[in-house]
């Protein structure tokens, strides 16, 4: 059944092992060789910052010396000279016929050390970007659904698909959006996490190549990783998407799917502009590709009027191709555990039938109150939107006061900042928070390349401006007092 949906074919995508990185491209990434001298160090040391903070891939073949040196407008030696300091310092490896290839100094791996114990009650939770429900909302809300949920009890309760009613609000809720929705293109799943395991199931198997954001959502890269996928790179920063690196890594690798969360991405906080949701389509489309659209936090638009679906871009009889997925638990609660994707009718019905082998369905209880809060959406979620701005506001300022070194963007949408410490420090740092009762999460736990991120932590604005200060406070007296010479990098079973 998986293999109507396995397109291209496999052996259109097996010749392709590795991508290469344009000339013109690495580039546009480097530094003016004449700003610093010896420019082949200059050049390395920029090559070297890009390479930790995952703007440029590992496992990419870099371009041949002549080409860089003609793109630079610089000598070969000089660029001989930074491949050799390159290699030399861990950053680069040579095979010989096969040219060179980005590389991560051995001891900049991670080892991936899962905390089986949590963190202290007094700790301040910092590691899980996801808000809590009011208990009058979830109280009022459970009284206004008992009397349905008594409807429901003398019928057997499995629903595959998910609740008719609710299938029919989240359809509404896509074509109130401007993307034109039937009941039939969706299915109601136990969370995004859920979906994203149903689609690589029924669509990918083992070793097929998939397209993912360099940082990403943990979890997901977890479910890829047990699906035993091979990843393929793009880069995000602050500033956004490299859209000629996707079009690229999509013309080369010709992956099966592709995941991207355009919509106040976790990490970043960045928006894609409507435009490269466009070429990323087009793109999509030459290669076969499907795409996975992430959309649990396209609702926590703070600063700019939330996105259109990213498959509304798509040209009429295009959006075949994209797969939506969404949930509940970013801008009501996750414990409710409800969420969905909308897909093509067909592939829906393959979908629901592949779920039924692990999960007959979902809660009754959960999927009516997943009902009654969408259908209050519009009074319940501003509040929401004013709560984040003010707990965003209160950690930017408390950044400012106590870590003033630090940088970072203030995002215009979604649950937290990323920030740049400046220094590899990620991993002892969220160690020696810890002792001082604070859990948070560095920026290796987001890398879909191990070892990259280690200037950075993920800081989410969930909980409330007090508590958000005092846990800024205790990072920076835990800087401040020191940190051990080394410390064993730690990666949790989960993060949210």
């Amino acid at each position: 059944m998986a293999d109507a949906h396995r397109i291209p074919p496999a052996a259109a995508r097996t010749d392709r092992s590795g991508r290469t990185l344009g000339s013109r491209q690495l580039a546009a990434l480097l530094p003016d060789p004449a700003e610093a001298r010896p420019a082949y160090r200059h050049l390395a040391r920029a090559m070297g910052a890009l390479i930790l903070d995952g703007r440029i891939a590992l496992h990419v073949r870099l371009p041949a010396e002549r080409e860089l040196a003609t793109a630079l407008n610089t000598s070969r030696a000089t660029v001989t000279a930074m491949y050799d300091l390159l290699r030399e310092s861990g950053y680069a490896r040579s095979r010989q016929g096969s040219g060179t290839w980005t590389a991560l100094p051995e001891d900049r791996t991670p080892s991936r050390v899962t905390r089986a114990l949590g963190p202290p009650d007094t700790a301040i939770d910092l590691s899980m970007a996801a808000p809590g429900l009011p208990e009058r909302v979830l109280t009022d809300a459970l009284a206004r659904v008992a009397p349905q949920l008594a409807e429901h009890a003398p019928t057997p309760g499995y629903h595959p698909y998910g609740l008719p009613e609710l299938r029919a609000a989240i359809a509404e809720r896509f074509t109130r959006r401007g993307l034109a929705t039937l009941p039939d293109q969706i299915l109601v799943t136990s969370g995004a996490q859920h979906a994203l395991t149903l689609i690589l199931g029924l669509l990918c198997g083992p070793g097929d190549r998939v397209v993912v954001e360099n940082p990403s959502y943990p979890n997901a890269l977890d479910a890829m990783r047990r699906a035993r996928l091979r990843t393929a790179s793009v880069p995000v920063t602050e500033t956004g998407w490299d859209i000629e690196i996707i079009e690229s890594t999509l013309r080369q690798v010709v992956p099966q799917l592709a995941y991207l969360i355009p919509d106040f991405h976790n990490p970043t906080g960045c928006l894609m502009p409507d435009h490269e949701r466009l070429r990323i389509l087009r793109a999509a489309q030459r290669s076969g590709t499907w795409l996975v659209i992430d959309e649990t936090l396209a609702d926590l638009a703070l600063d700019v009027p939330a996105a259109p679906p990213f498959a509304s871009h798509a040209t009429p009889g295009g959006s075949g191709q994209v797969i939506t997925i969404g949930s509940m638990s970013k801008t009501h609660w996750g414990g409710l555990r409800i969420g969905w994707l909308r897909a093509p009718s067909q592939l829906v019905t393959e979908l629901a039938g592949q779920r039924v082998a692990a999960d007959m369905g979902g809660s009754v209880l959960d999927q009516l109150l997943a009902l009654d809060l969408l259908a209050r959406q519009e009074e319940l979620l501003p509040s929401r939107l004013e709560q984040l701005r003010t707990q965003r506001a209160a950690l930017a300022a408390a950044l400012t006061e106590h870590l003033p070194q630090w940088t970072w963007h203030l995002p215009p949408g979604g649950l937290s900042l990323w920030a740049d410490m400046g220094e590899p420090i990620a991993s002892p740092l969220t160690e020696r928070a810890l002792d001082y009762g604070v859990r948070i999460e560095g920026g290796a736990h987001f890398a879909s390349d191990p070892g990259v991120f280690e200037q950075r932590l993920r800081i989410p604005y969930t909980t409330a401006p007090d508590a958000l200060r005092e846990a800024v406070h205790r990072i920076a007296t835990a800087l401040a007092d020191g940190l051990p010479p080394s410390a064993a990098t730690r990666r949790p079973h989960w993060v949210a």
